[in-house]
């Protein structure tokens, strides 16, 4: 995306240039003076999702574990609105005012929101404000990587040291949008946590998709997800297709985990359309929405990952069609009081909306069912495949949006 538009190309330079603890108020600055802004604040989400944390806007500031921040509840706001629509909107502030919220993403990654006062707001200024959160997505992408400060914000609750591990090892985006898909993933950790995983990339002509499930609970659950999640990403980045990364995360546990066990399933679909692939190492069969039915997708089950045995991993085909939603999971999301949550209709139910957004809902309800104490992981990951289309390129929202 270009910002030559709004002329938004100084603000980048005068972000870059700032230290990365400063470039979120060097464009509240920028903000301020262009529009003659009484207040402006970015608000992040929390590292679970259910609440919003503020930084810049009221003089706040926070440190480790995020003490001193102002902290918001996510759901039912209007906050929770601009992340669902990715789209800006204004409210009267009661002071002859208008209080404008807009959404800051990167490529479908749903950061937070930027929220400030205006004298006034018309149509114009509202293009400019939606540009400049956006640009303010690409600052925080970068800036982020070289600071605490955005984690010490969204750490709400306390993390154990299995949890510090195991979010460690999750994408650094937990939402990719692309022209040929849109991919969504969400994990919803035990008090005691029990080693869930999902992890992706996107190549130039294949995506790759894992979910892993290992046994065990707390640390050495995490240790043993460490061991898997590398195996897979070392043997992807090596050049392995599917199968031959599910072997090197089968010869990682038998090496250095003797007797450990772990599920999962291991995704490659090419771009274009012409197939995709998958194995499944004694793991749940996933859901695809297809039509307005949903139903679940009949694998071979294969062996978990750790079981000593002569047998090779498989690839088998796996159907996908351009519409289809595919939804994987573990079995922390029907297991224990989370049997009760009812999957199917709520991918039903929540058809329309953005994979961040269903994601989001099934985590919710698995926390709701367990009474916000969950005896394993729940983790999920949606994918909505749309394939290429003969006519053009799809236009995307929140960050990837690319030429017809």
């Amino acid at each position: 995306m270009t910002y030559d538009r709004f002329g938004l190309a100084p603000l980048l330079t005068a972000a870059e240039n700032a230290a990365p603890v400063d470039s979120v108020e060097v464009v509240a600055r920028d903000v301020r003076d262009r529009f003659g802004a009484r207040s402006v604040s970015f608000l992040f989400v929390d590292i679970v999702g259910q609440e919003l944390v503020r930084l810049l806007g009221h003089g706040t500031g926070f440190g480790p574990g995020g003490r001193g921040a102002e902290r918001i509840p996510l759901h039912g706001s209007v906050y929770d609105e601009v992340l669902r629509t990715q789209q800006v909107r204004r409210a009267e502030d009661g002071a002859g005012a208008e209080r404008v919220i807009a959404p800051v993403t990167n490529r479908g990654d749903s950061i937070g929101v930027l929220e400030m006062t205006l004298p006034e707001a018309d149509d114009d200024v509202l293009g400019q404000i939606a540009e400049t959160a956006h640009a303010l997505a690409y600052v925080l992408v970068t800036d982020r990587r070289f600071t605490d400060l955005y984690q010490w914000g969204q750490r709400t609750t306390p993390l154990s040291l299995a949890a510090e591990i195991q979010y460690q090892l999750l994408p650094t985006a937990s939402c990719c949008e692309a022209a040929e898909f849109t991919l969504a993933g969400a994990l919803a950790p035990a008090d005691d946590i029990s080693g869930d995983t999902y992890d992706y990339s996107l190549g130039r002509d294949r995506l790759h998709l894992s979910i892993t499930d290992c046994m065990g609970h707390d640390v050495g659950s995490s240790l043993l997800a460490t061991l898997l999640v590398n195996a897979i990403r070392g043997g992807r980045r090596a050049g392995y297709g599917i199968v031959g990364q599910a072997r090197e995360a089968q010869q990682a546990l038998l090496d250095h985990a003797h007797g450990a066990l772990a599920t999962g399933q291991l995704v490659s679909i090419s771009l274009d359309g012409s197939g995709a692939q998958v194995v499944n190492a004694g793991h749940p069969w996933p859901l695809r929405l297809r039509d307005g039915t949903v139903e679940e997708v009949p694998l071979a089950s294969g062996l978990p990952f750790g079981v000593d045995t002569p047998a090779p991993p498989e690839a088998q085909p796996l159907d996908l069609r351009p519409g289809d939603r595919l939804v994987l999971y573990t079995d922390g999301m029907q297991e224990r009081e989370a049997a009760t949550v009812d999957l199917r209709g709520l991918l039903w139910e929540s058809r329309d909306e953005h994979p961040r957004e269903v994601v989001r809902h099934l985590t919710g309800a698995v926390h709701e069912a367990s009474h916000d104490h969950l005896q394993d992981d729940a983790t999920v990951l949606c994918l909505d495949w749309y394939g290429r289309s003969p006519g053009g390129r799809r236009r995307t929202a929140g960050g990837a949006d690319l030429p017809a």
